[in-house]
């Protein structure tokens, strides 16, 4: 899977927390990397790097140390659960996004970092930093149009990553 088609199915994630439920997942992504582009004009990684900026993590596997607030995990009922608490818990080694249900919770950011460093790409380090560490939600209310933009960040994924993801 792409990082665009994984963008496209977060349209199908609900996050109730979101002020702004009306808006489609992939939005919320574009609005914050539009509003960098805009401030940044020339450093289209750091267009892509808050294109893939998020915050859900996965469930159903054991909890990575990385995840922030990690020890508030210990009181959840699935770390006690040996089923769940393994490596790869309820899934199977390199099963693809959109063959397989794959649960997320936030925050996504630590797990993009993990893929994007276990894929190689070319983003530069401040890239990773900044997808581990930064919250770039953009407050802006502005719609974005995404068949409009589409051609840029396709342009950019296929710059700094690979055309299919390890997951």
């Amino acid at each position: 899977m792409s990082i665009w088609e994984y963008c496209e199915l977060l349209n199908e994630y609900v996050d109730e927390s979101d002020p702004d439920l009306d808006d489609p997942q992939i939005e919320h992504l574009l609005r914050s990397a539009e509003a960098i582009r805009k401030d940044y004009p020339h450093q289209d990684w750091l267009h892509l790097t808050a294109l893939i900026y998020g915050d859900t993590f996965s469930l159903g596997c054991v909890f990575d140390e990385s995840i922030v607030h990690h020890h508030f995990f210990k009181e959840n009922p699935d770390n006690q659960n040996p089923d769940l608490n393994t490596k790869l818990g309820v899934y199977r080694e390199n099963c693809e996004l959109g063959k397989v249900s794959i649960y997320v919770m936030g925050p996504y950011d630590e797990y993009m970092y993990l893929v994007a460093k276990g894929n190689n790409t070319t983003l530069p380090p401040a890239a990773f930093f900044i997808i581990s560490k930064y919250d770039l939600y953009s407050k802006s209310k502005v719609r974005i149009n995404v068949d409009e933009v589409k051609p840029y960040y396709l342009s950019l994924i296929h710059k700094y990553r690979p055309e299919k993801l390890k997951w």
